[in-house]
């Protein structure tokens, strides 16, 4: 992408064109439970500091982790939610900007792939969504500390979510915010969603794409289809010899 981006300004043509890129690897993806992922929101919206208050973020912690893990949503999108973008009773989140941070500074950006997406709210998170927006106006954050101030990635990461994987006993597994969009995908997939489905919620280029990093995760469907099509054959030789 770098590299099309300098054609033909700076280079005549890409070198890196027809290049295949690998495959993720299974071992890279960490897919967690409903269980692992309601044990991991509910340490995380009890952190208390070493005076027994409440940190920053614990008011929010436990929606995000769940936003994050039900909808795919990458945590420059949920961290940079505003309340005008969240219909709870459509019970839809309009993805229209991102937050990247740049030497200390958080910069509003565009969507990864440059568009914006609408993803469905699971019905159970209306309700713990619902306190975060009133009182609010349209342009406030969604998920902020309790003083106002937008959340960080690397802080947020350090000193809130590491915590709570220790608390719920899921160390050890090289789990970060960003690989619950992992967890969200295999629970999609598991609900029945197709390829394009997940594409369309976790904003990917192309249903190619997907198919790339989750299509292991889709159930072999291949006895089905030979079954149906043996039945098919079946009931019109049978047809035939009558």
């Amino acid at each position: 992408m770098v590299l099309d981006w300098c054609v033909p300004r700076r280079l005549p043509r890409n070198p890196a064109q027809g290049v295949s890129l690998p495959r993720w690897s299974e071992a890279e993806h960490v897919y967690l439970t409903y269980e692992q992922v309601e044990r991991l929101a509910a340490a995380a919206e009890s952190r208390t500091t070493r005076y027994g208050v409440p940190t920053a973020s614990a008011a929010v912690n436990g929606a995000l982790i769940r936003l994050l893990a039900y909808t795919g949503l990458r945590w420059g999108e949920a961290s940079a939610l505003r309340v005008k973008h969240v219909n709870l009773e459509a019970r839809r989140i309009r993805v229209a900007t991102t937050f990247s941070e740049v030497k200390g500074e958080l910069r509003t950006e565009l969507p990864k792939t440059g568009e914006r997406r609408t993803v469905p709210i699971p019905k159970s998170l209306v309700s713990e969504l619902r306190p975060l927006l009133e009182g609010r106006g349209p342009d406030d954050l969604v998920f902020r500390t309790s003083r106002g101030a937008p959340l960080r990635a690397h802080n947020w990461r350090r000193r809130e979510f590491a915590a709570a994987v220790r608390a719920a006993g899921l160390d050890g597994r090289g789990l970060t915010p960003h690989k619950l969009r992992h967890t969200a995908a295999s629970l999609a997939i598991a609900a029945g969603a197709d390829v394009k489905v997940l594409q369309t919620m976790l904003g990917h280029r192309s249903a190619a794409m997907t198919l790339d990093i989750y299509g292991h995760l889709f159930p072999d469907r291949l006895d089905e289809v030979a079954d149906a099509m043996d039945a098919r054959r079946t009931a019109i030789l049978s047809a035939w010899e009558s």
